[in-house]
């Protein structure tokens, strides 16, 4: 069975696979998660919650997404720290980010929707990896259902920019495809019409009015982290490893500090006069 190619303007001129030796990086991921567990231990035993957000200001719900090969919970200790937070905090309802991005874009787009009917209001979403560029993807098609987006190493540049080991994990997943296993990633996700879509997508305009930040980091050990770094967003630099942007308190207490502020209005918005 002949290997499956990613398609070459998913790694664009200027970006290039993340070395081998690189994932040994991720390693940090057990100190992120032990920094985390001390947090916790701490708020139980003084059993304070944070104080975020503004009195008297309702704050948009927020919907977080997993990244590629993982599922919503690994998004609870974002979650979890954001609903202390008074944030509304929901989950993608993606038990498994392993399917066709495409397909994946239109499912969170619907559950956007059924969250901001639910709310009456616009959503924010926070990402993670491929769950950012998922989130991009809506976003830029849908501002009047997103007001602002936050996306925590995602590789929007260059989606094919990254280790080895994820190379390999979606040469499995499009194996599998073509042995009938369905709702997996497929050759055409990949390296196709489909592929060719999805990145389109990821790289639409988005309307001034959506709020952006790219949050990423050199020690990455699985995606090129210039990638992350889209011009369209306000680029933050944290010092966690990829797998632990969402269990690090830095990168937590960052997107707090993020979603509990009015998102920035454009200055299309104040010649409207839609501020006071």
């Amino acid at each position: 069975m002949t290997p499956t190619t990613l398609a070459p303007f998913l790694r664009p001129e200027g970006f290039g696979p993340v070395p081998a030796a690189a994932v040994l990086r991720e390693g940090s991921v057990v100190t992120e998660l032990g920094r985390y567990a001390l947090r916790r231990g701490r708020e139980r035993l003084e059993r304070r919650p944070f104080a975020g957000g503004s009195p008297g200001r309702e704050l948009e719900p927020v919907v977080l997404v997993p990244g590629f090969l993982l599922g919503d919970l690994t998004m609870t200790p974002m979650a979890q720290a954001l609903r202390r937070d008074g944030l509304h905090t929901y989950r993608s309802h993606i038990h498994a980010n392993i399917g066709c991005t495409v397909s994946a874009a239109d499912q969170l787009e619907a559950r956007l929707e059924s969250v901001a009917a639910r709310r009456g209001s616009q959503v924010r979403v926070v990402g993670h990896s491929l769950g950012g560029m998922l989130a991009r993807s809506v976003a830029a098609r849908r501002p009047d259902l997103v007001s602002g987006i936050v996306t925590l190493g995602s590789p929007v540049l260059a989606p094919g920019a990254h280790h080895p080991s994820l190379t390999a994990s979606v040469e499995l997943l499009v194996r599998l495809s073509r042995a009938g296993l369905r709702g997996l990633m497929a050759e055409d996700c990949v390296a196709g019409v489909c592929a060719r879509s999805a990145f389109d997508q990821c790289q639409a305009p988005l309307a001034p009015a959506v709020d952006y930040t790219a949050v990423f980091s050199r020690r990455d050990g699985v995606v090129d982290h210039r990638a992350c770094v889209d011009p369209a967003a306000r680029a933050v630099e944290v010092t966690s490893s990829h797998l632990g942007m969402v269990v690090d308190p830095e990168v937590i207490d960052l997107v707090r500090e993020i979603l509990a502020q009015p998102r920035q209005l454009s200055l299309v918005e104040v010649d409207r006069g839609e501020i006071a």
